[in-house]
């Protein structure tokens, strides 16, 4: 028997939560919008949540994050700081430990200005850190609502080139694009399109969200941010959303039309999301056994490029230690992988 752990992975808007049973086991997970940007409110509206959802009180606490981007804050080290602060606030502050990276887990008192940049946004190593334990070999891709991270492993280490967000983005392994928040005009400048190409409109018209609403591939459990709009989330309002891009008026009765168009922008999507996965396997030859592991909302596309690149699959799930049945309201642990990762992490170290 084993302490139980409770894993966090405070976002800039979701938090996510794994609680790890007495015999190390993921018996529940948990992801609470948390729009951060709006004030750390929404941060203590959230971990609340988690925390009256929680089946047990006395638990051991371990945090990641890349909350401290959002633009509430003036810098990063202030974002650490200011997250760290309000996670001691809402929970007992001696059951609370951080992950800095190859600094370890560290308690609210030790994350001293020297260790902010260890633990902004460390969430992908963690991640990263626990697959290359049960995997020796392959690629992780964790595609979640808003980014991508594209992490090569060989001999179970994790061979990271980047660190800081601005290394990863420089190196590719990190790509700022995903399944939900992000702006399809960010994916898509020109399409195919009733017949013919043509440009799109550069507005804040629709989301990818949209795009997979209307493909029938986002889950409602996952669906946590406001609509471009602020209208529902029906697959023909994705699909009016998305019309606007054109510039051609939505009609129902051309839903094929739309369908299509959904189904180019995700092609679109899943190519920007290729290029990154060929950068990184370009740099080194991985053994016959290799496999890409998906992790994150969007990992149903690192299924289809596993497939298409010729690479077995293993989803993050079955690398888990055996899952409650508790897990339930249609999420996975592979939903919320840092969360999980950073908590198995801690009760090796522990």
């Amino acid at each position: 028997m084993q302490e139980i752990i409770v894993g966090w992975d405070i976002g800039g808007a979701h938090v996510k939560a794994a609680l790890l049973n007495a015999h190390g086991g993921v018996q529940q997970v948990y992801l609470q919008a948390c729009p951060l940007w709006q004030g750390l409110e929404q941060l203590n509206q959230a971990v609340t949540a988690v925390m009256a959802a929680l089946p047990v009180t006395d638990v051991r606490h371990v945090m990641t994050m890349t909350g401290e981007l959002v633009d509430l804050f003036a810098s990063r080290e202030e974002g650490v700081q200011e997250i760290i602060a309000a996670m001691a606030r809402l929970l007992p502050a001696h059951s609370l430990h951080i992950f800095a990276g190859s600094a370890g887990f560290l308690t609210p008192e030790q994350v001293t200005l020297e260790y902010t940049t260890a633990v902004a946004s460390a969430n992908w190593l963690a991640t990263a850190r626990y697959v290359a334990q049960q995997e020796a070999h392959g690629l992780l891709i964790d595609i979640g609502s808003t980014t991508t991270d594209i992490l090569l492993f060989k001999d179970a280490s994790v061979q990271a080139i980047g660190f800081s967000d601005y290394q990863r983005l420089v190196s590719g392994e990190l790509v700022y694009t995903g399944i939900i928040r992000t702006a399809v005009m960010a994916v898509a400048q020109q399409a195919f399109f009733n017949g013919q190409q043509q440009g799109l409109m550069a507005e804040y018209f629709a989301t990818m969200a949209d795009v997979y609403r209307v493909t029938g591939e986002l889950q409602e459990a996952h669906d946590q941010t406001a609509t471009a709009d602020g209208a529902e989330k029906t697959p023909e309002a994705s699909a009016r959303r998305l019309s606007r891009l054109t510039g051609y008026d939505f009609r129902a009765e051309e839903w094929g039309m739309w369908q299509q168009f959904a189904r180019y922008l995700r092609g679109q999507q899943l190519r920007l999301i290729e290029t990154g996965v060929t950068r990184q396997l370009s740099r080194s030859v991985l053994p016959a056994q290799s496999c890409f592991v998906g992790a994150g909302v969007g990992r149903f596309l690192v299924r289809q490029l596993a497939q298409q690149l010729g690479y077995a699959y293993r989803d993050f799930d079955d690398l888990m230690p055996v899952v409650s049945a508790q897990c339930g309201d249609s999420l996975s642990g592979a939903d919320c992988a840092p969360a999980v990762a950073v908590a198995l992490l801690f009760a090796g170290h522990a």
